[in-house]
């Protein structure tokens, strides 16, 4: 996965975050797409997202993977 510095990460848009109300899980590219869906599963197994979030998530990753 490619680096995603703390100011780079603070210049992305909302529309680049899978939770933008939050500016939780990136993605700015394929790459961070395919880690947010994964980090996603985990936290809705935790119970530390609702199923509403992870879908949300999983929504906006598949569209930058063209799914």
């Amino acid at each position: 996965m490619a680096t995603l510095s703390e100011k780079k990460r603070d210049s992305l848009p909302d529309s680049k975050f899978g939770l933008p109300e939050e500016h939780k899980y990136p993605m700015p590219d394929e790459s961070h797409a395919r880690n947010a869906k994964a980090r996603a599963s985990q936290q809705r197994k935790k119970g530390n997202l609702t199923a509403a979030e992870e879908k949300k998530i999983d929504r906006k990753a598949d569209k930058i993977l063209d799914k």
